[in-house]
């Protein structure tokens, strides 16, 4: 099974256009999401960048209105706050009349990695008020309006391999986090294939590399009411290079992704309505098949290494 090639299309859907579309890009300001924005940007989509940093908000649209003047656009966004993201939807409706692609992207890591039982009910609070409830409520603002707008349209949601397969032991907050992305999209597309002709749904599992992006120190957008206060002995933060240097001493060969690459490619797959992105399956596929194998035999399924 080949990594491109392994997912369905998207079944009786047509094709996107994606020149022309209006697309959201939810956390679009740095790391995977500014990677999708400029490749909607170079397939001639006008883009709306929602992110909560209004300084690399500013920056990066700044930086690629350059090349694309009047295409691109930026809204402060808490995708934690359904306030703000059905604020961020008034504006999208109000400017452009419809929304064609909604990549609901945002994300943080736990601030708890470690011991389960070393968390802090606000480590759940946090990463689950972004990582899922900042896709339900990107769900909520937008999709309704995209059906009764009757225009063809999308919903990328994005998952990750560490839990959106199968748990990760040594990052038990953030995995189940993406465990209830996959979770939910995969109801979400089944609804929309019943309700729709023109509107459907695909998760995307981030791989091929490392990815240096902002989630390694995604702490810095912790809200003040969120901050650990127990004093738990759960990992707060580690930095790109950080993790780089962990898995090369341990003995990983680290390749590192290129993000504008995988912008391109994400684009490239939603575009033709591919219901799962991902990349070099083979092994996952594998351990699908083993955990259901434990499943069957009512025995404790294997789990998934923090992937790359």
């Amino acid at each position: 099974m080949s990594g491109d090639a392994s997912a369905t299309d998207g079944g009786s859907l047509a094709p996107l256009e994606v020149a022309g579309s209006v697309a959201v890009v939810t956390g679009g300001a740095n790391g995977i999401g500014r990677g999708i924005v400029r490749a909607l940007l170079e397939a001639d989509a006008t883009v709306v960048v929602a992110d909560v940093e209004q300084d690399v908000l500013d920056t990066t649209v700044a930086a690629l209105s350059a090349s694309h003047p009047g295409r691109i656009s930026g809204v402060v966004t808490d995708v934690s706050d359904d306030d703000s993201t059905d604020a961020l939807a008034d504006h999208v409706f109000a400017a452009h009349g419809r929304c064609n692609l909604l990549f609901n992207n945002a994300g943080v890591g736990s601030g708890g990695g470690g011991r389960m039982w070393t968390h802090e009910p606000n480590d759940w609070r946090w990463c689950y008020s972004v990582n899922v409830f900042g896709v339900a409520n990107g769900i909520m603002s937008f999709v309704g309006r995209m059906l009764q707008s009757g225009e063809p349209g999308h919903v990328v949601n994005t998952s990750s391999g560490d839990g959106g397969f199968a748990p990760v032991p040594n990052a038990g907050v953030y995995a189940s986090s993406k465990a209830a992305v996959s979770c939910l999209t995969e109801a979400l597309a089944h609804q929309l294939a019943e309700d729709s002709d023109l509107v459907g749904a695909s998760v995307f599992y981030p791989s091929g590399g490392l990815m240096d992006t902002g989630l390694f120190t995604s702490q810095r957008n912790r809200p003040a009411e969120l901050e650990r206060v127990r004093g738990g002995t759960g990992r707060s933060s580690m930095t790109f290079q950080q993790m780089k240097d962990l898995l090369e001493k341990a003995g990983r060969d680290v390749k590192v992704a290129d993000l504008d690459e995988m912008g391109r490619w994400v684009v490239e797959c939603t575009a033709r309505r591919q219901y799962l992105i991902g990349r070099d399956l083979e092994s996952t596929v594998d351990l699908l098949h083993r955990r259901a194998n434990a499943i069957g035999a009512l025995d404790l399924p294997p789990h998934h290494q923090m992937g790359l």
